[in-house]
């Protein structure tokens, strides 16, 4: 694709005075009420009844489902996969799913296992390398709706999860017309490093995540597990690799992170069309690794804006989101 494709363009998105700190845009990304904003204007999602999805290998993950209402014509279905402890709730999420619906799309808020308060669900772990999982639940989603074009959209580590059900869908029987990673965590081992580095704020934000989960699936599952040893670890990477070690098939943190790195020539390669939006001041995704991705063929859009944060790209103090202006003009582009 050349690169005068309306597809290669990257909008001006310049943030009103005061929301042009890369911290506050991250904080923005969780913490704006966008259930509350989009309930004035006439939206509520949040009252829609939990899916369950059979996955396959006895794996159940649920999401929420939300077509368009009788005698309104859909214009294509779009599965939204949150980051890691995020889930159907999270407000930058549900401020997407609410705009794409708005704009005449089914969608379909996916839960990563043991997310979304899913501990129960499944006696193992979620860890990033279960794509085979999620491949699952989205083959389970199109038997629910298989409206056309479908497409996927994930932010973080769900923006890695997207990139690659974009990567190895067609190989599952599906066959997405675009995926979309906004904020995507493309080499995790620096997303890791980063947040260790990082300000002592962001750190305990995820350790603090993380140790809440462990609970939870303590309680969920009081026989199997005992994360005491956990608690005493002071470093996401630490963690990680203990975890690695003690409830993964892949040994090494190296090995387990090569799982689910994705490299500007494995994205290039993609049977599926891909798009990133990412942010020059995403204090937890550095802009080095995607040094090397162009424009064109399986890449349709690859957008980088000075400012936006990890997942925020708020424009103004109204809370309205750049990304999801962004994300309709890639998917009208698509159809």
């Amino acid at each position: 694709m050349a690169d005068s494709s309306p597809m290669a363009t990257r909008p001006a998105f310049r943030p009103s005075f005061g929301l042009r700190s890369g911290f506050v845009q991250s904080i923005l990304a969780t913490k704006r009420p966008a259930p509350w904003l989009w309930r004035r204007r006439g939206i509520d999602l949040s009252s829609t009844p939990q899916t369950v999805l059979d996955c396959g290998d006895s794996v159940r993950l649920t999401g929420f489902h939300n077509p368009q209402p009788a005698g309104r014509k859909s214009r294509g279905l779009v599965v939204l996969i949150h980051g890691w402890e995020g889930c159907h709730e999270s407000n930058y999420l549900y401020s997407m799913a609410c705009t794409l619906w708005q704009a005449g799309y089914n969608v379909f808020r996916l839960n990563l296992r043991d997310h979304g308060g899913t501990h129960h669900l499944n006696e193992e772990l979620f860890h990033s390398a279960r794509i085979a999982e999620v491949l699952g639940a989205v083959r389970a989603i199109r038997e629910l709706d298989s409206t056309d074009p479908f497409s996927m959209i994930g932010f973080s580590l769900g923006g890695n999860f997207s990139l690659r059900v974009g990567l190895r869908g067609p190989d599952a029987g599906l066959r997405p017309a675009l995926c979309i990673g906004i904020s995507p965590a493309i080499n995790p081992g620096s997303t890791l490093k980063a947040i260790d580095d990082g300000p002592a704020l962001v750190n305990r934000y995820f350790l603090d995540k993380w140790a809440k989960t462990l609970d939870a699936k303590t309680k969920a599952w009081p026989d199997r597990y005992d994360f005491s040893d956990y608690l005493k670890l002071e470093t996401f990477v630490a963690i990680t690799e203990k975890f690695v070690e003690d409830f993964t098939e892949y040994g090494t943190l190296e090995n387990y992170l090569s799982q689910y790195t994705l490299t500007p020539e494995i994205l290039m390669r993609s049977p599926t069309p891909l798009a990133i939006l990412t942010a020059t001041d995403d204090t937890v995704i550095p802009l080095h690794y995607f040094d090397g991705l162009q424009v064109g063929g399986s890449i349709a859009a690859f957008d980088v804006v000075p400012h936006g944060g990890h997942c925020g790209f708020i424009k103004n103090w109204r809370m309205d989101c750049w990304a999801e202006t962004r994300v309709l003009e890639l998917l009208t582009h698509m159809r």
